[in-house]
């Protein structure tokens, strides 16, 4: 976390998820978007903005490495029939660093082992919660930032 206005403190958010299609980056500014505009004192890092998709692939990976490492908090977009495997990469180093991670699904198909789970069980006990929809991950990270 860094200083922001007024000595008050910033959280850094790393918004992971899957930039593989037009509709994947939608929704991804979309979040972005939410986040900015719901939660004060907060900068989002999204790889999608952080390095040119002309980059090398080694400077892809390090951009985003920096970025997880700068971020206390993330936000993982969870949609799709599998968790994105870069997406859960990330949040199995998040994890490991000890950060707090809110997971985000809108996905109304079952992705885990049983008929309770909304994703793969190592995602979803990685994660603080899995919200349903931005309000709830609004509502989330408020508790989390509080």
């Amino acid at each position: 976390m860094g200083n922001g206005v007024n000595g008050s403190m910033v959280h850094k958010i790393y918004l992971s998820g899957p930039l593989f299609s037009r509709g994947e980056i939608a929704w991804g500014e979309r979040v972005k978007r939410f986040l900015e505009d719901r939660l004060d004192g907060v900068l989002i890092l999204w790889p999608h903005e952080l390095i040119s998709c002309q980059a090398t692939a080694e400077q892809i990976f390090q951009a985003n490495l920096q970025a997880l490492n700068e971020c206390d908090i993330m936000v993982a977009m969870l949609d799709g029939s599998q968790v994105d495997d870069g997406t859960a990469w990330e949040i199995g180093y998040f994890f490991m660093q000890g950060k707090k991670i809110m997971g985000l699904r809108t996905d109304f198909r079952r992705g885990g082992e049983t008929d309770n789970s909304r994703v793969n069980l190592m995602i979803e006990c990685s994660c603080q919660a899995v919200a349903s929809g931005l309000e709830e991950l609004g509502a989330n990270l408020l508790r989390l930032l509080d």
